[in-house]
């Protein structure tokens, strides 16, 4: 059996993100091949597109937004993603027996069937955000702290956030709507589970069940490849795990060229895998996600995580782990001014070193 070693994995998985060469690439088509965005802060999935396509502007996600073509609600792990409507059709269903468990830890609602009944109605008025839900059920529910409610209603329910929620700069009220009324179609009768499998596989692979696991936030997915295995290759990386892989994707070489990228706060691509080592130095994943629920925005130089950014209205600041080679510092602050024509165009730009 073929052992991966880390570069090989590196440079592949830079591929397979699309992020080894910013080359003209419809918004669509990428979120499509991503399966789903990390939606949790407006403007992340706009720099993420940018980071991935030379001839991205904001307008063409506000528009796919706009036209349904993408729509945003709680997918892997349960938080906000972007993906395709028609993904979101089987991609929700396929993800709900993991949303529903997670719900059951949550809260004391204990008839999830009388609450889906319930919250029907009371979305039937028209949008509301998920307070306003959880306000309206807890007369039906009076056992229920109001913020337990918010959750089941964000797990339980197949809920859609229209637009101006997830646009560019946007940090109003989020809407919610039942994602069959917005999509005008019933989503999918149940999970597609091998799909799943090919989608990640496609964008994210070769990857481990852990790995797959870890993504999705599904369990007892090992069982699943080992049905699919013969119809998929299998390496292995340094440390002996197995990496399934598709039959006919390609594996890149070990010394391919790796641009300096800037990818945004939880972009899936540093957080695709329960072993981040192909693009997280093992010491250094404490800097990117110093908490559960914080994942910082980070700066690839040859391939991995070197540094930490942020960004405040026209000054972007970069945090490295290490001192960078003098080329590598001039590519990062060149990449560092592009981001800001991108994010702050008309604004005074200054990239800073902390």
């Amino acid at each position: 059996m073929r052992v991966l070693p880390t570069r090989v994995l590196n440079r592949t998985y830079l591929r397979r993100q699309l992020l080894a060469e910013r080359r003209p690439r419809p918004a669509a088509d990428i979120v499509r091949h991503l399966v789903a965005v990390q939606g949790q802060e407006s403007d992340s999935p706009y720099l993420g597109l940018w980071a991935r396509s030379s001839s991205f502007r904001r307008d063409d996600l506000t528009a796919l937004l706009l036209d349904r073509t993408v729509v945003r609600g709680a997918t892997l792990r349960g938080t906000q993603h972007l993906s395709t409507g028609d993904d979101f059709g089987w991609l929700r269903p396929t993800l709900q027996p993991m949303l529903d468990r997670m719900a059951g830890r949550a809260s004391r609602v204990d008839d999830p069937v009388a609450f889906a009944a319930a919250a029907r109605e009371v979305l039937a008025e028209g949008p509301l955000t998920r307070p306003e839900i959880a306000r309206r059920l807890a007369v039906r529910f009076p056992a229920a702290e109001l913020g337990e409610l918010t959750l089941v209603a964000h797990l339980r329910l197949a809920l859609l956030h229209p637009p101006p929620a997830g646009t560019w700069g946007y940090r109003g009220r989020v809407a919610c709507v039942p994602a069959d009324d917005y999509l005008g179609r019933p989503l999918a009768g149940g999970p597609a589970v091998e799909t799943l499998v090919w989608r990640y596989l496609a964008a994210f692979g070769p990857a481990s069940a852990k790995d797959l696991q870890v993504w999705s936030g599904l369990t007892r997915l090992a069982a699943v490849l080992r049905e699919l295995r013969p119809r998929l290759r299998v390496f292995r990386d340094e440390a002996g795990a197995e990496l399934f892989d598709l039959p006919d994707a390609p594996i890149a070489g070990p010394d391919d060229a790796a641009p300096v990228v800037f990818l945004p706060e939880f972009d899936n691509a540093v957080l695709g895998h329960a072993d981040r080592a192909r693009i997280i130095h093992p010491g250094d994943r404490p800097s990117v996600t110093p908490g559960w629920s914080i994942v910082r925005p980070t700066v690839l130089v040859d391939g991995f995580v070197a540094a930490t950014w942020s960004r405040l209205g026209g000054t972007v600041t970069v945090e490295p782990f290490r001192p960078l080679a003098p080329a590598d510092r001039a590519a990062v602050e060149a990449e560092a001014a592009r981001v800001l024509d991108f994010a702050a165009p008309g604004e005074a730009h200054d990239v800073r070193w902390a």
